[in-house]
C-alpha cells in the first residue's frame, strides 16, 4: 500500500517538473528576440551612423571612377584636375565577336594596356565623336551623384566598395553631348578598321606542287547600326561597345573545279589587238582530285592545303612580253605587181585585211578566213584568173599574189607552214616553189605561230609593189633563208583548132602556152653571227605545162594553075608567110624557194 503511494506520488512530481520547464521555452525565444532585434537596431544604427559619415565626407568614396578614370579619395577639384589631363585620351573599346557568340557576351575595356588575347578591336576617342565636357562639372556631377545616395545605402555602399575594391563609373548623363556626323566618321573608321574580306577558294602553282586556300567567310561591319549604338551611348556601363555585324560568305571551290581550271592547255602571255593590251599567261597543273577534295574536307577555313601537281609553266609571261612585243621583224617579202588597174585593186584590197593581224603562240592563220570572201560589194574587182587551165577573168583575180608574198614571208620567218598549195602554172611575180594559190570555196594558205611570242602581220602597198613583214620577237637569234633546185621540165606543144570564124588561111592564139617544171625548196637556219646552223627540206611544187592553142581559119580556095604564071606566085596575100613567134613565158623564179602540191581545179586568182 504504502509502496503504490510511493510510486503515485513520484509520478506527481514528475509532472510538476516537465510544467515549469515548458513554461520557461516562452521567456527563452523572446530573449533571443529582443537579442537579435537589438544587434540590427546596433546595426541599422551603425549603418546609419556610416552612412551619416560617407555622405558628409567631401572626397568621393573607394571605388569611384569618372568616364573609367579613378577618383577614389580625391575632391571634386582634384578629380576635375586629373580628368583635364585624361578626358582627351579617353577611349571607347569597339570589338568583335563570332557571330555564334552569345548576345549576353561582353567585354570590359581592358584599359591602356590590351591583352594580346582580346577579341578583334577598335578604340574611338571620346574627343573625336565630339565628347569634350567641362572635367569639372563632371567631376561635381559624379560627386553630386554620389552625395544622392540613399542614407541607408550609402553605409552599406561605403563598405562594400571598401571591402570588394568594386568600382563605380560615372558617365556623365546629360554632361556628354555627341555629334552624329563624327559619329558616322567613327563609325566608318571602325568599319574599315574591323571589317574583313571574305577569303575566297583559291589556288596558286608552286614547283611542283598545288597549294589550295581553303575559303573562310568574311565579316562587315554594319556602319549605319554602329553609327546608331555610338549615338545612343549603349558603350555607357563599362566604355566597351559589341560592333554590329554580319558575315559575308566566301566563293567556295570544289576540287574538281579548281582541276577543270588548271588542266586547260599552257598557255603564254599574248596580245588583244581589239584592247591594245598584253593578255596574261597560264599555267597548267594536274593532280589528284579525290586526294585534294579530302584535304579541303579536312582543313580548318582559311587554312592553306599543298599537294603534290605536275606543273607545265609559260615561256613567256606578260611582264615579260611587254618589253619584247613586236621588237623584231623576223622576216619579209616584197614583189611587184602587175596586170590590170583591177589586179592591183584586189592585191592591194586583201593586202589591207590581212595587215595588222595578230596570231598568239600556237595559233593558226588561214588566210580564206582572214580576207573573207571575195566579192563586189566589197570592193573586189574581176580580174585575170586560171579556171580549169583557161585565163578567165574572176572577181577577186590577183590576191594569191598576197598570199603567195606571204607565204614567202612566213618561210623567211622560220615558221611552220600548215596548208599551202602550189599554183597550177608557175607565176611570175615570185621565186619558184615560193607561192601559194588559194580559192573561196577551195586551195587555203595557213601557217602556224610556232613563236613562243605573238606575231603581227604588216603589210604595204607601194609603187606597185607588196611588202608583207611578219613581226615578232626573235628571242634565240636565229634566221631562215630559202633556196630552190629545178628537178624536171615538161614542154608545151602547138595545138591547131579549127575555127571557120576566121578568114580563110589565117591563124590567131588563143592560149599562150606555159612550160611545166618541178621544183624542189629547201629551208637553211642561221644563228645570230650568220654561222650556218641546219639544212630541211621544205616543199615540192609541180607546175604544169600549158599547150599553146592556135585557132586556124579555113583553108583558102587554091586557083587552078595557069602555065603562063611562074609558081612563086600561087599564094594569096592574106596567107600567112610562116608561124607567128610565141609570146614570152614567164620566167620561172631562181632565187628562192615549199608541202607536196595538190592542183586546185577552181579558180587560180
Amino acid at each position: 500500500m504504502e509502496q503504490i503511494t510511493t510510486e503515485a506520488g513520484t509520478r506527481k512530481k514528475t509532472g510538476g517538473a516537465r510544467l515549469k520547464k515548458d513554461e520557461k521555452a516562452p521567456k527563452r525565444s523572446k530573449k533571443i528576440l529582443w537579442i537579435a532585434l537589438a544587434v540590427l537596431l546596433v546595426i541599422a544604427a551603425g549603418n546609419l551612423v556610416l552612412g551619416l559619415y560617407a555622405l558628409r565626407l567631401d572626397t568621393f568614396w573607394a571605388g569611384s571612377s569618372i568616364l573609367g578614370h579613378d577618383v577614389s579619395g580625391l575632391t571634386v577639384p582634384e578629380a576635375a584636375a586629373r580628368l583635364e589631363t585624361a578626358l582627351p585620351e579617353t577611349t571607347l573599346f569597339l570589338y568583335d565577336l563570332p557571330q555564334d557568340a552569345p548576345e549576353s557576351q561582353g567585354y570590359i575595356h581592358p584599359g591602356p594596356d590590351i591583352p594580346e588575347d582580346a577579341p578583334a578591336h577598335h578604340t574611338v576617342r571620346l574627343s573625336d565623336l565630339g565628347m569634350e565636357p567641362d572635367a569639372l562639372l563632371l567631376a561635381q556631377g559624379a560627386f553630386d551623384s554620389q552625395q544622392h545616395t540613399a542614407l541607408f545605402r550609402a553605409g552599406k555602399e561605403y563598405i562594400d566598395r571598401l571591402r570588394t575594391a568594386r568600382f563605380s563609373n560615372y558617365y556623365g548623363g546629360d554632361l556628354l553631348t555627341l555629334d552624329e556626323q563624327k559619329a558616322a566618321e567613327a563609325a566608318a573608321d571602325a568599319a574599315n578598321a574591323l571589317s574583313v574580306p571574305p577569303l575566297d577558294a583559291s589556288y596558286t602553282l608552286g614547283e611542283a606542287s598545288i597549294l589550295l586556300q581553303v575559303p573562310k567567310d568574311g565579316i562587315q561591319i554594319d556602319e549605319a547600326a554602329l553609327t546608331s549604338a555610338l549615338c545612343a551611348r549603349e558603350w555607357l556601363g563599362d566604355l566597351s561597345l559589341r560592333v554590329p555585324r554580319s558575315v559575308v560568305p566566301a566563293k567556295v571551290l570544289t576540287a574538281q573545279e579548281i582541276y577543270d581550271t588548271v588542266s586547260v592547255e599552257m598557255k603564254n602571255a599574248g596580245y588583244d589587238a581589239k584592247t591594245d593590251t598584253i593578255l596574261p599567261e597560264h599555267a597548267a597543273a594536274r593532280f589528284d582530285v579525290a586526294a585534294a577534295q579530302a584535304a579541303l574536307d579536312a582543313a580548318q577555313p582559311g587554312e592553306t592545303v599543298e599537294l603534290p601537281a605536275e606543273i607545265q609553266r609559260p615561256a613567256v609571261t606578260a611582264e615579260v612580253l611587254k618589253d619584247v612585243l613586236f621588237r623584231d621583224v623576223l622576216g619579209e617579202a616584197r614583189t611587184k605587181v602587175g596586170g590590170t588597174s583591177a589586179r592591183k585593186s584586189n592585191v592591194r584590197l586583201s593586202a589591207s585585211a590581212i595587215n595588222g593581224y595578230v596570231m598568239n603562240s600556237g595559233d593558226v592563220f588561214s588566210y580564206n578566213e582572214a580576207v573573207g570572201k571575195r566579192t563586189a560589194e566589197r570592193g573586189y574587182q574581176a580580174a585575170p584568173a586560171y579556171v580549169k587551165g583557161e585565163t578567165v577573168d574572176e572577181i577577186g583575180g590577183g590576191i594569191c599574189q598576197t598570199s603567195s608574198t606571204l607565204y614567202l614571208a612566213c618561210l623567211r620567218s622560220n615558221l611552220a607552214i600548215t596548208e599551202r598549195y602550189a599554183h597550177r602554172y608557175i607565176p611570175a611575180y615570185i621565186p619558184a616553189g615560193m607561192d601559194a594559190t588559194v580559192s573561196w570555196g577551195g586551195p587555203d594558205y595557213k601557217f602556224t605561230n610556232n613563236t613562243d611570242y605573238p606575231v603581227k602581220i604588216v603589210t604595204s602597198y607601194e609603187g606597185s609593189y607588196l611588202t608583207v613583214k611578219l613581226l615578232g620577237t626573235n628571242a634565240t637569234g636565229i634566221t631562215a633563208k630559202m633556196t630552190n633546185e629545178k628537178l624536171s621540165t615538161t614542154s608545151f606543144e602547138v595545138v591547131y583548132e579549127e575555127d571557120d570564124t576566121l578568114a580563110p588561111g589565117t591563124e590567131k592564139v588563143k592560149t599562150t602556152p606555159y612550160t611545166g617544171s618541178k621544183w624542189r625548196t629547201f629551208r637553211h637556219l642561221y644563228d645570230a653571227d650568220g654561222k650556218w646552223l641546219s639544212s630541211g627540206y621544205e616543199a615540192t611544187s609541180d607546175y604544169k605545162a600549158r599547150n599553146k592553142v592556135i585557132l586556124k581559119g579555113p583553108a583558102p580556095e587554091v586557083p587552078a594553075v595557069n602555065p603562063g604564071i611562074p609558081p612563086e606566085h600561087t599564094g594569096t596575100p592574106e596567107t600567112p608567110s610562116g608561124e607567128q613567134p610565141l609570146p614570152e613565158e614567164p620566167p620561172a623564179g631562181s632565187a628562192e624557194g615549199s608541202a607536196v602540191i595538190v592542183v586546185p581545179e577552181t579558180p587560180e586568182i
